[in-house]
């Protein structure tokens, strides 16, 4: 199946202004933070860091993305990398990937965030959102939340509250079907834990396209809506020592689960990825009993 360059400048495009949306948000959160008592006042911005892909031999590609990063009082580390690639995969990536058996060519663009937060009450954050073109083309991505402690089932249930009202408006099936791929993909065998509360989880997303991008919007849309009001409900409340440990301690599975079973980790490091947009997601501080 193929698809418009025009569409897919489109997506592109989206990614950009998605990323921007975020990034401008996290900074109003952070910057309104009344525990940011430095003075003279200190503002904290993202630091974008731009790289390019290693062309493959022999064929047109290449492309790159730029890397967001911010630390500061209320995230104590957040990325947001948009990246759009085009290349060739190995004649190992060719048999997992739809539509590459063939000749391996391949172009993906997309978004992925992860916020991890100095309060343990404000669970870590992830999204995912893609567009993957070979022979055929298809979207992915999804949202998901690890909280440390206390609040989880308040959150969970507005979290899941309205991610199943935006998946309805599109489709029906969507939110069962997506939470379940969302529970079953982010679990942790050795541990026989899930990493987190869930959210939705999609991949090869294939049909009708045009209709799908409109979904992909509305993921990236609630996203925006739903983990700035965690943050600004969550972000004054006092925390112990012991239940900051709780936190590194769960960001320990988060490092598992990334390292280990995470597909995205392991397209990007097979694909030729930024290193540091690739393990960006993981966390700057954890622990391990």
């Amino acid at each position: 199946m193929n698809y418009h360059v025009d569409n897919i400048k489109n997506i592109e495009l989206f990614f950009k202004s998605l990323r921007n949306d975020i990034c401008n948000s996290f900074e109003n959160i952070e910057n309104s933070n009344p525990n940011n008592k430095n003075k003279p006042h200190k503002t904290f911005n993202f630091k974008r860091k731009k790289w390019k892909r290693k062309a493959d031999k022999g064929f047109a590609s290449g492309g790159g993305g730029v890397i967001s990063i911010m630390k500061g009082k209320v995230f104590e580390k957040v990325g947001v990398n948009i990246s759009s690639v085009q290349g060739r995969f190995s004649t190992e990536m060719r048999k997992k990937i739809p539509g590459a058996n063939k000749t391996g060519k391949f172009y993906a663009t997309g978004i992925s965030l992860v916020a991890h937060m100095h309060s343990p009450f404000i669970p870590a954050a992830h999204m995912n959102l893609r567009f993957i073109h070979t022979t055929k083309s298809w979207f992915g991505g999804g949202i998901d939340l690890t909280p440390a402690i206390g609040n989880a089932k308040i959150i969970k249930k507005h979290f899941h509250s309205d991610l199943k009202q935006m998946c309805d408006y599109h489709n029906p099936s969507y939110y069962k079907r997506f939470k379940e791929w969302c529970d079953n993909y982010f679990y942790l065998p050795h541990r026989e834990e899930a990493r987190g509360m869930g959210g939705i989880f999609f991949d090869n997303i294939d049909k009708d396209l045009d209709k799908n991008f409109l979904f992909i919007q509305d993921v990236g849309k609630v996203f925006l809506q739903i983990f700035p009001e965690i943050i600004k409900k969550n972000m004054h409340k006092r925390w112990t020592n012991e239940q900051k440990e709780k936190q590194l301690i769960k960001r320990g599975r988060y490092v598992e689960f990334n390292l280990l079973y995470d597909r995205g980790t392991a397209f990007g490091l097979q694909t030729g990825g930024n290193i540091e947009a690739i393990f960006m997601s993981l966390p700057p501080n954890v622990s391990w009993l």
